[in-house]
């Protein structure tokens, strides 16, 4: 895949320049490299945010090319869910309430079943003494896991997260990671997760590195480390 800004124009500049990248299912892979190279562009790309310029794209075996806006944007929201740096959560709303976020924007109205399913993500997080308290009363960390459990509402083959533990402590960095893990290792979740922090990608089982828009290394991480203790 390409993507390039600008197009046609004066400025025009190529981000991305021939990407070429599988994700297998079930795979836990880092997507690491310098602030400008490109992460946060191919992130969206995958992600249906945006288009290449060239190039394909296929997810769960479907070619997004020629899908026009509206299965374009059920197929997002079937098959990919996000976790971002910040967790944008809405702080007027129970933690539970933005779990069930993406089910109702699905399915139009709550139901005892989303209920259920936003309780059981919520528990799988470590979190149904909270689920009840608005996001503004509980920590970043803690704010960071009800994201992540809404990236899972839809139960969705790929999680794409870009710098998830980016504004937590060390401590909560590592809680968040192995939430990740977990989920990864249960559920046979593929993830692809942006981070700076070489001690976290080492943690994944796949290490893509992206410098000035191409794949400089793609290999397998011959020494991974399990849990945040080594």
């Amino acid at each position: 895949m390409h993507k390039s800004y600008g197009v046609g124009t004066p400025v025009e500049l190529e981000v991305l320049h021939g990407i070429d990248l599988v994700l297998e299912r079930g795979e836990f892979t880092a997507l690491v490299g310098p602030s400008g190279s490109g992460k946060t562009t191919l992130l969206n790309l995958i992600g249906l945010l945006d288009r290449p310029n060239a190039g394909r794209l296929f997810i769960e075996g479907q070619e997004t090319g020629g899908l026009g806006e509206e299965d374009i944007t059920r197929l997002r929201g079937r098959s990919i869910g996000f976790v971002f740096q910040y967790h944008y959560l809405l702080p007027a709303f129970t933690a539970l309430e933005n779990v069930m976020m993406p089910i109702l924007a699905a399915r139009g109205r709550p139901d005892d079943e989303m209920r259920a399913t936003a309780a059981t993500l919520l528990d799988r997080v470590g979190l149904t003494p909270w689920r009840d308290s608005k996001a503004t009363e509980i920590s970043g960390g803690q704010q960071q896991r009800v994201a992540i459990a809404r990236a899972l509402a839809m139960n969705p083959a790929l999680v794409l997260a870009d710098e998830p533990s980016g504004n937590l402590d060390t401590a909560s960095a590592d809680g968040v990671f192995d939430v990740l893990r977990e989920i990864n290792e249960t559920s046979r979740t593929t993830f692809l997760i942006v981070t700076h922090d070489p001690r976290l990608a080492q943690r994944c089982d796949r290490i893509v590195e992206l410098v000035d828009g191409r794949i400089v290394s793609d290999r397998p991480n011959a020494h991974v480390l399990r849990s945040s203790s080594g």
